[in-house]
């Protein structure tokens, strides 16, 4: 296939994907923009999985949530790829074939619909990432947040043990992903990696630590695949789980796209 050629698909494919998220959505195109994969995969919200649209490029990860038959996306996030980092997990009772995806903002769990396409999204990424990273000046990112504890696996206040009810809300640390109640979070904090106009919600914990101790008060994630930093999002529906597919992937070798390709950068 001729690079004309190429590169008039990709432009097509890239405005394919700019329509699909309406006016909601940031334009994507760009001069040396390519669009390397998309897929589906779940993500572990605040409260629930939900099935996800995902689109890599080879600067960027931008994401959304499926809407119509998956024609219609909304919700659209557009994460830089040096500041992702990736965290292989083993399966879980909760979720098959997952990841965790660390960034500065936000960091969740995602999982795919076989092996096979969990290792393409790991793959792929990690090789955009150190093109990115090998052709320009970015430095990588070096913060990320810390995913969130979903609500369900919380009945009680991680820090005054007081039980959750219609009066005692939940609420998250931004530092350290705990549930608390509004007593044991009443801090903020402007923490720039995460949101530099605005201060945000921490637990007195993490108001109290020194600034010698490590920012978070646990480890990062585990293989229960069951934190995340997303807010509520909604449920996946037995429809939704059907479609959920393997991936598609541009092989750069000869301009092609298939299942599974191998990435050629």
């Amino acid at each position: 296939m001729n690079q004309l050629t190429t590169e008039q698909e990709n432009r097509k494919r890239i405005r394919k994907v700019e329509n699909a998220f309406r006016r909601s959505g940031m334009p994507l195109s760009i001069p040396g923009r390519v669009l390397m994969g998309e897929g589906r995969l779940l993500k572990q919200g605040r409260k629930k999985q939900a099935l996800k649209a995902f689109f890599l490029f080879n600067d960027i990860l931008v994401y959304g949530s499926v809407i119509m038959n998956g024609h219609w996306y909304k919700k659209q996030k557009i994460i830089a790829l040096e500041d992702i980092k990736i965290e292989d997990l083993e399966d879980s009772e909760n979720m098959k074939n997952q990841w965790l995806m660390c960034t500065p903002r936000k960091s969740f769990y995602v999982s795919a619909s076989s092996y096979e396409d969990k290792r393409a999204w790991i793959d792929h990424i990690r090789d955009c990432r150190s093109r990115v990273l090998e052709d320009t000046d970015i430095q990588p990112g070096t913060n990320f947040a810390m995913s969130w504890i979903p609500d369900k696996n919380a009945q009680k206040c991680m820090r005054c043990l007081k039980k959750f009810n219609a009066i005692i809300w939940r609420h998250h640390c931004r530092k350290c992903g705990f549930v608390v109640c509004n007593e044991c979070s009443k801090e903020r904090e402007l923490i720039e990696y995460i949101d530099s106009t605005q201060e945000v919600r921490i637990c007195k914990v993490c108001y109290n630590k020194d600034d010698s101790d490590d920012d978070s008060s646990r480890q990062r994630g585990d293989s229960s695949g069951m934190h995340s930093s997303e807010e509520e999002e909604g449920a996946m529906s037995g429809d939704e789980e059907q479609v959920q597919t393997s991936s598609s992937w541009l092989d750069t070798k000869d301009g092609t796209w298939g299942r599974l390709s191998t990435i050629y950068l």
